[in-house]
């Protein structure tokens, strides 16, 4: 068979089969539901409704501080007079201790002995060191005025910032991690 022969026959079986599927009334109720369907009314269709224009809202409180930021933080100061009797023996020699910020140090215990409290403070390097009423602490001239089992209180000498001293009390809790 030629080349052409298979075409024209590939061809002719092609639209048979079309034909084939188009005729007949297997298809007649489809064809008289879209008939039925083509004649009847249109409906009405209803008109888009009508949107108010927009109103621009005015935010007011553009100005204060975003919910979704860190709160800013407020220092407080403490304005007292500065007192001439209160000022730091610069004179005396300092102790171990004063050499840190009252921050890096912690109670870690305490100790009794010959009826005197020891507490036991914890410096930065993880030394610990026995301290009772009468020691200073941390670089503001800390001087304990209580040593408790659970805290230790201080009494600071700071720099009201206008040539004068003032104090201010301190407390070292005692710590409560576990290491």
């Amino acid at each position: 068979m030629s080349h052409i022969t298979i075409k024209s026959f590939c061809a002719a079986s092609l639209l048979a089969s079309l034909v084939a599927c188009s005729s007949g009334g297997e298809h007649s109720d489809l064809t008289d539901y879209i008939a039925k369907t083509k004649a009847r009314p249109a409906g009405n269709i209803e008109p888009l409704p009508t949107f108010r224009p927009f109103e621009a809202f005015i935010y007011s409180a553009t100005a204060k501080r975003s919910p979704f930021d860190r709160p800013v933080e407020i220092k407080r100061r403490i304005f007292a007079q500065s007192s001439s009797d209160v000022k730091p023996n610069l004179n005396r020699v300092r102790e171990y201790l004063e050499g840190f910020e009252l921050g890096e140090v912690k109670m870690v215990g305490n100790i009794k002995r010959k009826n005197v409290l020891w507490a036991l403070l914890s410096d930065p390097n993880g030394v610990i060191h026995w301290v009772k009423n009468g020691n200073y602490v941390g670089k503001n001239h800390g001087r304990i005025i209580e040593t408790a089992e659970n805290k230790v209180e201080l009494l600071e000498i700071v720099s009201d910032g206008l040539d004068g001293w003032v104090e201010r009390p301190r407390v070292i809790a005692l710590s409560e991690e576990k290491e």
